[in-house]
């Protein structure tokens, strides 16, 4: 009996002792955890004033600082904007021009093949695109303008996007072309930098004896008989910047003329490994506004400097990756037809609000325009 009392008396202890301990323990970790939670909102609290960004880790682990990667600001630079409303797609490097300031020269010959365009391009539609915008290189040039149309023809019948437009210098295309694929076009531009002859075929904008006007009066012809809205693109340069193009640009009546400051991109006109020298063809901010004032009476007017240009686009290129422009030269992507649209998109340096702010949203479909054929 005694001894039977004895034994259970020492359980008594051992379990005594032992729930002392465990709750020992547990005070302990609390305490523990409470101090790191303390000091991980501190350390936060002093990086979020001095500009710092912290990495987020499990409860528990203090994160040593870290200053943001490029890819981290690609990332969070263009998180607000996941949907890709205006796409410029160039498809091809190559062109018949040899524009000096050409910044998307011909460093590839690759153009994907159709079904795999096409796929990328419901893709986009799916993500949310409005608008898109074929270009090169020279668009023209690809199987004769006949690769072109049929992507032109997708994205209107079969993806039925609002709007389809075209930038191209103009000098490939025929009436058989718009015969066969204007109705389903809403814009085509045509790039003009001057309406001086001598003058294109000092910047490279020609090809022998083709007279360059001439054939841009016929495509504004065609764009009025097969019912397509007529656009003029035009860079301003040193070669040009003292010209008044105002009787001819009112006379041939765009719906929009483009007037680009000519930009510098390392890699496609400047710098090593870039297959032009820009250099010389660069202007100055004031020229480039002295041109404006000059040409403020043409209603149809949309100016871009180099500040409003840079990352005011979603460009795609010959593997539709996106290609952000911000650092002054194009960084791609990954592809959106291997990771998909909005991962992609993270990495365009895409900027809407500067987007917004150059009228890039305006009436871009040619049954809205409501215009006089």
């Amino acid at each position: 009996m005694c001894e039977r009392s004895e034994r259970q008396f020492l359980n008594n202890v051992t379990m005594l002792t032992s729930n002392q301990v465990g709750f020992a323990a547990m005070l302990m970790q609390f305490c523990f955890k409470n101090v790191n939670s303390f000091l991980a909102a501190l350390l936060g609290w002093i990086l979020r004033v001095s500009g710092t960004q912290v990495q987020q880790t499990p409860l528990g682990k203090i994160s040593r600082p870290k200053t943001r990667t490029r890819e981290q600001k690609e990332g969070s630079s263009t998180q607000l904007t996941s949907t890709p409303s205006s796409v410029n797609y160039h498809f091809t490097r190559q062109c018949n021009y040899k524009c000096g300031f050409c910044f998307h020269t011909a460093k590839t010959s690759f153009v994907l093949p159709i079904e795999e365009a096409k796929r990328g391009l419901r893709l986009l539609k799916e993500a949310g695109m409005e608008k898109v915008n074929f270009s090169g290189g020279e668009p023209f040039v690809h199987e004769r303008g006949n690769f072109l149309g049929e992507l032109v023809r997708y994205c209107k019948q079969e993806l039925q996007l609002p709007s389809v437009s075209i930038v191209s210098n103009g000098s490939l295309i025929t009436e058989t072309w718009f015969q066969k694929y204007g109705d389903y076009l809403d814009i085509l531009a045509v790039s003009c930098d001057s309406f001086i002859e001598d003058t294109n075929k000092v910047i490279g904008r020609g090809q022998g004896k083709k007279s360059h006007l001439d054939k841009l009066h016929k495509v504004q012809n065609w764009c009025r008989e097969y019912k397509v809205a007529f656009k003029i693109n035009s860079v301003i340069n040193t070669y040009n910047v003292d010209e008044d193009m105002c009787e001819q640009i009112n006379a041939l009546n765009p719906v929009r003329w483009k007037v680009f400051q000519c930009l510098l991109i390392e890699g496609e006109n400047a710098g090593e490994n870039s297959l032009r020298e820009a250099e010389k063809f660069i202007i100055s901010d004031q020229q480039f506004q002295d041109f404006l004032d000059r040409h403020q009476s043409v209603k149809c007017l949309v100016p871009e400097s180099n500040q409003r240009m840079r990352d005011s686009y979603l460009i795609l290129d010959e593997y539709m990756r996106f290609l952000d422009c911000r650092e002054g030269r194009k960084d791609p992507s990954k592809s959106i037809l291997d990771i998909g649209v909005e991962e992609a998109i993270k990495f365009s340096g895409f900027d809407e609000k500067m987007f917004l702010i150059r009228g890039g949203k305006y009436v871009w479909s040619k049954a809205d325009m409501k215009l006089d054929w």
